[in-house]
C-alpha cells in the first residue's frame, strides 16, 4: 500500500555517466517533516542523488515522486517545493545580501509586501540583519552558507536539500548553521543533508541513509546502538 505520509519516493533510481554507474537501483521513502542525514564517502553518489531530487539531473532509470509530482516530467511543480543549498552558494557576489534575496523573491513570484516581510524574517533568522546592506563578496564562508539557506527557504518550500553545508566552516559557523537547521526542522520542513563526516550529523537528524558505491548500505533511525554500524557502512 502507498505511504500517504511520504513526501519523497524513489523507486529503482539509477544514474550513469558515460556508461559508468553512479547510483544503482535505489529504493527509499522520506516522510513529511523528516530530517535525513545522507552519508557516505566522497564519490559514493550523495551529490548525484541530490541533483536528481532537485531536478538538476535526470535519472537513467527509475522514478522519483515529490509531493505527489513525478520527476522529471513535472519538474517545474517539484522545484516550487524545493530549496537547494549546493556546494556553490548560488549567490550574486556583487549584490548585497538584501538585493540577493529581493532578486530570488521576485524569481519565486512573491508579491512585494510579502516579499519584504519574508526577507526581513529570513535575514533575522540567519543572523544577517546587520549585514543586509553589505556585498556578498565580503562575506565569510559561514555567512554565505547562512544566506544560501535564507535564499533556499524564502519561498517556504516543503523540502530542503543541502549538499555538504558544513564544508569549510569554523566551529562558530557550524553552531550557527546547526541553529538554522533546527529552526527549519521545527518549521516542519523535510530535510535531506549530505555529509561524509559522521561527526557533522546535526542534532535534529533522526535517520541515516548511507550510500556506498552507488547503493544503499544502511537506512535506519539514528541511535547510540547503531552508530558503529553507520560508521562501517559509510566507510564501505
Amino acid at each position: 500500500m502507498p505511504d500517504d505520509s511520504a513526501i519523497i519516493i524513489a523507486e529503482g533510481l539509477s544514474k550513469a555517466y558515460g556508461g559508468l554507474p553512479a547510483l544503482r537501483s535505489l529504493n527509499f521513502r522520506v516522510r513529511r517533516g523528516e530530517f535525513v542525514a545522507l552519508l557516505g564517502a566522497n564519490g559514493s553518489g550523495k551529490s548525484t542523488l541530490l541533483r536528481l531530487l532537485s531536478g538538476l539531473s535526470k535519472p537513467t532509470a527509475g522514478a522519483i515522486r515529490i509531493g505527489g509530482w513525478e520527476m522529471p516530467r513535472e519538474a517545474m511543480a517539484v522545484r516550487a517545493q524545493i530549496g537547494l543549498v549546493a556546494h556553490q552558494p548560488l549567490l550574486y557576489e556583487n549584490l548585497t545580501a538584501r538585493e540577493n534575496l529581493e532578486f530570488f523573491g521576485k524569481l519565486y513570484g512573491i508579491g512585494i509586501d510579502e516579499r519584504e516581510r519574508r526577507i526581513a524574517e529570513a535575514l533575522r533568522t540567519a543572523g544577517l540583519s546587520k549585514g543586509a546592506g553589505s556585498l556578498v563578496r565580503a562575506f565569510s564562508r559561514g555567512m554565505k552558507q547562512r544566506l544560501s539557506i535564507a535564499r533556499a527557504t524564502l519561498h517556504q518550500p516543503d523540502v530542503l536539500l543541502l549538499d555538504e553545508p558544513y564544508s569549510g566552516l569554523d566551529q562558530a559557523a557550524i553552531e550557527r548553521l546547526d541553529e538554522l537547521l533546527s529552526a527549519a526542522t521545527e518549521d516542519g520542513r523535510t530535510i535531506i543533508m549530505s555529509t561524509h563526516q559522521l561527526e557533522r550529523i546535526p542534532r535534529p537528524a533522526r535517520r541515516a541513509l548511507v550510500l556506498a558505491r552507488g547503493r544503499i548500505a544502511f537506512d535506519d533511525a539514528i541511535g547510540r546502538r547503531n552508530m558503529s554500524e553507520i560508521y562501517r557502512s559509510s566507510n564501505a
